[in-house]
């Protein structure tokens, strides 16, 4: 009869699975790095409220928490496969964009395909926050990046930019007709997608 999983082997195997560290455990869920290596080397257990505080810092379910660590060599194989057209569509005043590979879950990066229709910055409203970073490449046309801190920057087809987007940022058409831009954002947060969506939501 198989033997139940240690709650050890099971976190030890989810840190790994996402590539966290010890400390970034603890900056997630607020869970001492000396607790979580001693829960790692089942020198201690947990109570049900430090496990609930460990899932939702994690952004995980208390079953993906206790879930068996994949078998030797397993590895994972998740992957999204999006065809023309595909996608999740927000229309915004400033943008439409278009949400990428959406049926996969607390994704670490999160792919959108962005029409920029505004053209003047002073249109534009608030520039916008979020945690992480992203990378923003012109596919079409050509824009210009409002951002805190630096001088605007007009980008052609094929011109790329990288940035922390905690900075305030915005970008507007300044080619014939609207530009379309490929953009790639990344942050630890577990549901980015969800943040973006709610954040840019009219």
């Amino acid at each position: 009869m198989p033997t139940q999983p240690k709650l050890g082997e099971c976190l030890k195997a989810l840190r790994r699975r996402h590539g966290w560290t010890l400390q970034e455990v603890n900056q997630r869920t607020g869970v001492a790095v000396s607790t979580l290596s001693k829960v790692e080397n089942d020198q201690m257990s947990l109570t049900y409220d430090k496990l609930l505080q460990i899932s939702e810092g994690l952004g995980v379910t208390l079953a993906e928490l206790l879930s068996p660590p994949a078998a030797s060599g397993e590895m994972l194989a998740r992957r999204a496969i999006g065809r023309p057209g595909e996608g999740l569509l927000q229309v915004t005043p400033n943008y439409d964009y278009l949400y990428l590979c959406t049926e996969l879950q607390r994704k670490r990066m999160v792919p959108v395909l962005t029409t920029v229709k505004v053209r003047d910055i002073a249109e534009f409203g608030p520039l916008v926050r979020h945690s992480g970073e992203e990378l923003i490449y012109v596919l079409d046309g050509a824009i210009e990046v409002h951002t805190d801190h630096y001088a605007p920057v007009r980008l052609e087809t094929g011109g790329s930019i990288y940035l922390d987007s905690t900075m305030g940022h915005g970008y507007v058409s300044v080619g014939e007709g609207d530009a379309v831009v490929l953009g790639v954002c990344s942050s630890p947060e577990p549901d980015l997608e969800g943040t973006l969506r709610s954040l840019f939501a009219t």
